[in-house]
C-alpha cells in the first residue's frame, strides 16, 4: 500500500451518533484504496466492535482534562508523533474535540488537515465556538453536511467558501433494506393496526425536545385517541420524559423502547416518523425514516427542512410548537394516501441524493484536491480574519511553545 494516499481519521469516541456512524461507513468504503489509520481521543463505545470487524484498531490519545490542560498538549504531541511515524499525508478530524488536537498535530507533522463540521455547535459554549472557528480557519479544507452549517461557516465565521465543501450524509440502502425486512430483535407493543408515530433520538440532550413530541401526541389524541407513539433512544433524561408522559395521560399509548439495534425494522412497522430537535445538523434519523418510506414530520432546524422539503417529502413545523406538530400529525393520520405519497417521495430522494457511494466519492474528491494542491498554514491563516485568525495563530504558537518546553 506504499503508493496509496496515507490518511488518518480521528474522532472523539465510538459512541453511537451520526458522525460516528458516518465515519464507520466511510472507512468501510475507503478501505483497500487508501492507507488508513484510525485515532480517537477515547477508545470506547459500542461502535468499536464493528470498527474492529473492519480490521481497524484505533489508537487512543486521551485529553485527560480540559482543552487548556497539559493533557491536551500531551494528546497533540502524541498525535503528531503518530502522524510522523505513519508518514500521514492527510488528517481528517470529525468533531470538535478531535479537531482541537488534530489540527495543530497535523501542522506539527507536516500533514494536510480536513475538519468536519457536522452540527451547528449547539453542544459547545460560546468560547468553545470561537476556538472551533479558529481551528476551522486553520484547516486546509472543511466538510459540512447541510446548507445550514455551510451558511454558519462561510457567512458567520468567514471561512473562504472555496475551502468549504458540502457533502451530505450517505446511507447504505441495500444494508438498510435488509435490516428493515429482518425480524424484530425484541417485540413491539401490539397496537392492533392503530397508527403509530416514531421518534428516534438520544435522550441525553435537551435539543432533541422529546417533550414537544409528547405534548403534541397528547393534543392529537384528543381527536384521534387511537394514535400511539414510540420513542427510541436512551439517556439520563429518560425518567423525566417517562414522568411527563404519565402526567399527560399517555400511559398505554406511548412506549419508551430504549436503545434498539433494529431501528430499520422498527421504522418499517410505524406509520409516521418525527424529529423535533431545536438544533440539528443533517440528521441520520431523518434520513433513515425517509429511507423507510415514512412520511416525516420535522422541525425547521438545521438540515431538517433541507431533507424533508415541506409538502414534498414530508411536513416541516416550527421549533418548540407542539400545537403545529399535532396539526401536522393529524393531517397525515386523516389522509393516509397523502402520507404514503410523501413517504414514497422521501424514499426516492434518498435513493437519488443520499447514497453511500455519493458521500464517499465526495470525500475522496476533497482528499485528492487538498493533497494535490494544498496551501500551507501561512496562506490558510492569511485568508482568515478577526478573532478566528487570532485564535488559530495564537493557539498553534502557544502549543508549539508548550511542546518545545516539554522536551
Amino acid at each position: 500500500m506504499g503508493s496509496f494516499l496515507r490518511v488518518a481519521e480521528i474522532i472523539n469516541s465510538f459512541d453511537i451518533g451520526g458522525g460516528e456512524v458516518q465515519l464507520l461507513a466511510l472507512l468501510e468504503r475507503l478501505k483497500g484504496r487508501y492507507a488508513l489509520a484510525v485515532h480517537a481521543l477515547e477508545v470506547r463505545g459500542p461502535l468499536l466492535a464493528p470498527l474492529r470487524a473492519l480490521g481497524f484498531e484505533p489508537e487512543g490519545h486521551p485529553l485527560g482534562g480540559s482543552l487548556a490542560s497539559r493533557g491536551a498538549v500531551r494528546a497533540i504531541a502524541s498525535l503528531a508523533r503518530a502522524f510522523r511515524r505513519d508518514r500521514i499525508e492527510l488528517v481528517h478530524a470529525h468533531d470538535f474535540y478531535s479537531s482541537f488536537v488534530a489540527v495543530p498535530a497535523a501542522r506539527l507533522a507536516g500533514a494536510a488537515v480536513v475538519v468536519g463540521r457536522l452540527d451547528l455547535g449547539h453542544l459547545q459554549s460560546p468560547p468553545q465556538r470561537t476556538v472551533l472557528a479558529g481551528i476551522t480557519h486553520a484547516a486546509d479544507a472543511v466538510v459540512v453536511n447541510c446548507e445550514a452549517i455551510h451558511r454558519l461557516v462561510v457567512d458567520e465565521e468567514r471561512v473562504p467558501a472555496e475551502r468549504v465543501t458540502l457533502i451530505r450524509n450517505g446511507i447504505d440502502l441495500e444494508a438498510f433494506d435488509a435490516r428493515r425486512a429482518a425480524p424484530l430483535a425484541a417485540p413491539l407493543p401490539d397496537l392492533g393496526g392503530r397508527p403509530s408515530v416514531v421518534l428516534v433520538a438520544n435522550m441525553r440532550h435537551e435539543v432533541k425536545r422529546q417533550e414537544d413530541f409528547l405534548h403534541a401526541l397528547a393534543l392529537a389524541r384528543r381527536e384521534r385517541p387511537e394514535v400511539a407513539g414510540f420513542l427510541v433512544g436512551e439517556g439520563d433524561r429518560t425518567p423525566w420524559l417517562r414522568s411527563l408522559a404519565a402526567r399527560l395521560g399517555l400511559d398505554g399509548s406511548t412506549f419508551f423502547l430504549g436503545r434498539r439495534a433494529d431501528v430499520p425494522a422498527v421504522l418499517s412497522r410505524a406509520t409516521i416518523g418525527v424529529l423535533v430537535s431545536s438544533l440539528e445538523g443533517l440528521s441520520n434519523a431523518v434520513i433513515e425514516g425517509m429511507a423507510a418510506a415514512l412520511p416525516m414530520v420535522v422541525t425547521d432546524a438545521g438540515g431538517n427542512g433541507e431533507l424533508v422539503k415541506h409538502g414534498e417529502r414530508g411536513l416541516v413545523v416550527p421549533v418548540a410548537d407542539p400545537e403545529a406538530l399535532s396539526r401536522a400529525l393529524l393531517d397525515l393520520v386523516r389522509d393516509p394516501a397523502r402520507a404514503r405519497r410523501l413517504g414514497a417521495a422521501g424514499r426516492s430522494y434518498v435513493e437519488a441524493e443520499l447514497t453511500l457511494p455519493r458521500m464517499v466519492s465526495g470525500h475522496e474528491r476533497v482528499y485528492q484536491r487538498v493533497v494535490s494542491g494544498r496551501h500551507g498554514l501561512a496562506a490558510a491563516l492569511g485568508r482568515a480574519g478577526g478573532a478566528a485568525r487570532q485564535v488559530a495563530v495564537g493557539g498553534i504558537e502557544f502549543l508549539r511553545e508548550r511542546m518545545a518546553g516539554a522536551r
